[in-house]
């Protein structure tokens, strides 16, 4: 893999001695207080401004800061005109503009697009503090402020958008975001590497417009420069088909460091839904840092052009981000007012970033990326007696020890060769990679120690469990059932049918099932009562009614009754995204003949999916009578143990009120099954 300039080794900018901040001003008083007479960089966010590192803001802010840098932040401005965002003056390198730690779309809207009522990252919960698609409108609005001020848009909504992609609330497919947005530059993926590099060369002098080669960006061009060879992304598929035959991990052929990949424009893509399936075939193909290729993607008479994602950043580069001076609280502009997303997270630690299991539904690996980043356990300690020694409302409990999954830290493929030329989606489907290494020593050990420090009572696991990897480790199930789990721990089957699982990239029930024997196995042995919450998704591509079907009479039992459920929401940019649209598998080479993936659209068969994981739910019994009956399975209805929903109804219960519960029969176990208030990411 390449290497990379350590974030921590540049030469400080000279601002640097004005010190560290109490928090990162929101005001000009603060401003002056600071001695500041303007700021360097501004942060716009959607995001109340928390300073703790699993804020993107904070955590950008800060990094910048340590860079020498005044950084100042404006948070969830009222956008409705253009004054708001010149609360802080005009900076003297750019504005970055951020959405938030959640794309606004999925923070303000249902699966089934519906307003939400409240946003988690907003005191008292508010919602409506932060416009639809932030990114776009606060960017017109920073261009409004100070037009010839650069504009830099980043976090997790922008590099879901960074190329033509399938917006959901709308039905079509968008442009890229940069245009919308008319920003200079997009910062995809996490950003320290490229921010970093970004700032200092600015303040060295040059000027954005010809700083066009950073790792992890995206910008607009008027043509292809010159001494670069144009690959067709049609014949990706072959040249490293052609690899494998000639017994090379590497795909042969022109320069990679000078050649760009030629995408279908926004114009095919938008016309044609199976080229927009090839191109999202393309675009996770070109994903690994170590063998990724530029993309370019024609918008009219204009060129989209994304450069590799970026390199991961080393433990020292992690350990040194995540120590930065962070207050670990709102800022005091909030008062009393709690933020939910802030509670929920005050007494967690991240310790590492990445996923490389590559769920087709889930954003992360678009964003973070599949190779893991690990902080040191001697990093990750430090930070727990920070909480414990400084953080109010303390008890004694760590909520978390983990990050976009429980127990990836330290789990990296055996050879930096093979992971470097490798182009797979995932080092665990359809089973794990035998060059993975899969021992959870590392994170046995760090639970240990962690749990072992003076005045800390115990520590949670929240993240949810890769179970599979876990099934590989018993010592690992062992020490976090008997020691770290209380009395729920969360995992994510999603389905138990093929046809789902297939596409999702999940492994079978049976992978499950394993798990689920080790965790009452060693439940038992504490002398402790404890469950599983599995999650799933209704109406993911690939599912059937009788995959659901299948599942309900799975869940009943079990003795299972989900309190929530969820059905899929596609994503900009994620696989599964491209399955709802297109109809296609981009997991296997997509042409006019390949097979048409089965697609659950429509409210109709979207409530029906959900209603089966709310069998037990009287309000949904009419529904579900109904479709058993047009499936055939009409024995299902009736008061046996065997059937699923009884023949009769309560009184005053219609079914016109998905999600009223219903009393519980003695033993079941209810859980919840819900992915839209996961912990914070960026």
């Amino acid at each position: 893999m390449d290497t990379a300039r350590d974030i921590t080794g540049y030469r400080k900018h000279w601002a640097s001695r004005f010190g560290t901040a109490p928090f990162l001003p929101m005001s000009r008083a603060e401003m002056e207080t600071l001695g500041w007479d303007s700021c360097d960089v501004i942060l716009v966010t959607g995001d109340a401004y928390v300073d703790h590192p699993s804020f993107g803001m904070a955590i950008v802010g800060r990094t910048l800061e340590a860079q020498g840098f005044r950084v100042g932040i404006i948070a969830q401005p009222d956008w409705h005109d253009a004054e708001p965002f010149k609360a802080l003056g005009r900076p003297n390198l750019f504005f970055g503009v951020t959405a938030g730690n959640m794309d606004s779309m999925v923070n303000r809207y249902t699966s089934d697009r519906r307003v939400r009522s409240d946003d988690a990252y907003t005191p008292g919960g508010q919602g409506g503090k932060r416009p639809d698609r932030s990114v776009i409108v606060y960017a017109q609005r920073v261009r409004e402020a100070y037009r010839d001020v650069p504009i830099v848009i980043g976090g997790i909504e922008a590099s879901l958008r960074r190329i033509a992609h399938f917006d959901y609330w709308s039905e079509k497919v968008r442009r890229s975001i940069l245009l919308d947005a008319k920003a200079d530059l997009l910062v995809f993926g996490n950003a320290e590497r490229q921010i970093v590099e970004l700032a200092h060369r600015l303040g060295a002098g040059e000027r954005i417009e010809a700083i066009r080669d950073l790792r992890g960006t995206a910008f607009v061009s008027r043509a292809v420069p010159e001494g670069w060879t144009e690959i067709d992304s049609s014949s990706i598929d072959e040249m490293a088909a052609a690899a494998v035959a000639s017994g090379s991990r590497r795909v042969r052929g022109a320069d990679r460091a000078r050649s760009v990949i030629r995408m279908p424009s926004f114009e095919q893509v938008t016309a044609d839904p199976v080229l927009y399936a090839h191109a999202s075939r393309i675009l996770h193909t070109e994903a690994n840092p170590g063998n990724a290729r530029s993309l370019v993607q024609r918008h009219g008479d204009i060129e989209v052009w994304l450069n590799p994602p970026p390199i991961p950043l080393t433990t020292k580069e992690m350990d040194w981000v995540y120590e930065r001076a962070f207050q670990r609280q709102p800022h005091p502009a909030y008062g009393a007012a709690e933020i939910p997303a802030y509670k929920m997270i005050r007494f967690s630690i991240s310790i590492q970033r990445g996923c490389f299991g590559g769920c087709t539904f889930c954003s992360i690996t678009e964003h973070e990326g599949r190779i893991i980043q690990n902080r040191s356990e001697n990093s990750v300690v430090r930070e727990i007696e920070k909480v414990r020694d400084t953080v109010p409302g303390f008890t004694g409990v760590i909520s978390d020890l983990g990050g976009p999954t429980a127990n990836m830290y330290r789990l990296a493929c055996k050879s930096r060769e093979i992971e470097s030329a490798c182009r797979r989606p995932s080092c665990v489907y359809p089973g794990i990679c035998p060059n993975l290494k899969t021992d959870h020593s590392a994170l046995v050990g760090l639970y240990r120690r962690a749990r072992g420090l003076p005045g800390v009572k115990k520590v949670l696991i929240a993240s949810g469990v890769r179970y599979d990897l876990a099934s590989e480790s018993p010592e690992y199930v062992q020490e976090l059932v008997q020691h770290h789990v209380g009395g729920y721990l969360k995992i994510a089957p999603e389905a138990i049918g093929e046809g789902p699982l297939s596409k999702m990239m999940k492994p079978g029930v049976a992978t499950y099932d394993r798990f689920k024997a080790l965790f009452d196995r060693y439940s038992k042995e504490a002398g402790k009562e404890q469950y599983l919450i599995p999650y799933f998704i209704a109406a993911h591509p690939g599912t059937t009614d009788g995959d659901m079907l299948e599942l309900a009479l799975w869940l009943k039992k079990n003795g299972y009754r989900a309190d929530q459920v969820q059905a899929f929401l596609p994503s900009p940019m994620a696989t599964a995204t491209a399955m709802y649209h297109s109809g296609r598998n981009p997991l296997h080479r997509v042409s006019r003949t390949s097979g048409e993936v089965v697609i659950p659209k429509g409210l109709k068969v979207r409530r029906l999916h959900k209603a089966f994981l709310r069998y037990h739910d009287a309000n949904n019994w009419p529904v579900l009578r109904e479709a058993l009956r047009r499936m055939g399975r009409a024995d299902l209805i009736g008061n046996g143990k065997h059937q699923l929903v009884p023949a009769w109804q309560p009184a005053g219960v219609d079914g016109g009120g998905e999600g009223r519960r219903t009393p519980a029969r003695p033993g079941a176990r209810p859980f919840r099954t819900q992915h839209t208030r996961p912990r914070p990411t960026r």
